[in-house]
């Protein structure tokens, strides 16, 4: 709930629209968004459905995923790192799904041109976030677990010099001759 909502505020903020409510009904949250700045010819007023699941499906995996990297990481910071990962995923996927619903909104009022760069861009973004980016999830934070498991804080030492052996002068070749 607390993902939706920082998500749809910042894209209310975007779209230049108000919230209207935000209510969660067990599996589903609805956000409802409206704009009165074209006056009284054209006011907006929409509800947007996110279900919970479709984002969050993988996270059991992704959980079991950081628990089985538990004894070989050194780091326990590490886990902080791959939790903010998965809640940027998260929001990212609430984000641009409110944004592209929107955008197909206003576009229908007429209020975005139909035929606009933007529309093409939200629909990418959120298809992008949507087939690629969660469900590359679990697989993405396990990767990013295996990599880092064995990198330590290392704190920055001036190298001693050492004094460099010569190397002793290579012997020329004589030509033979014939």
């Amino acid at each position: 709930m607390t993902i939706t909502t920082i998500a749809s505020y910042l894209v209310s903020l975007l779209k230049g629209l108000d919230i209207t409510e935000i209510v969660r009904n067990k599996d589903i949250i609805s956000v409802g968004f409206i704009t009165d700045k074209y006056g009284l010819t054209q006011v907006i007023k929409t509800t947007i459905d996110i279900p919970i699941s479709i984002y969050t499906f993988n996270a059991p995996l992704t959980f079991a995923i950081m628990a089985a990297f538990y004894p070989f990481i050194k780091r326990k910071w590490l886990y902080l790192e791959a939790l903010i990962i998965l809640v940027v995923v998260h929001f990212l996927f609430v984000f641009t799904l409110e944004g592209q619903k929107l955008t197909a909104v206003m576009a229908a009022q007429g209020i975005e041109n139909p035929g606009s760069v933007t529309i093409i861009f939200w629909e990418f973004l959120w298809g992008f976030v949507d087939n690629m980016v969660v469900r590359f999830e679990p697989f993405l934070i396990g990767a990013y677990l295996f990599l880092l498991r064995n990198k330590v804080s290392v704190k920055k030492v001036k190298p001693e010099k050492t004094p460099q052996k010569k190397a002793p002068p290579k012997k020329k070749k004589r030509k033979k001759k014939r």
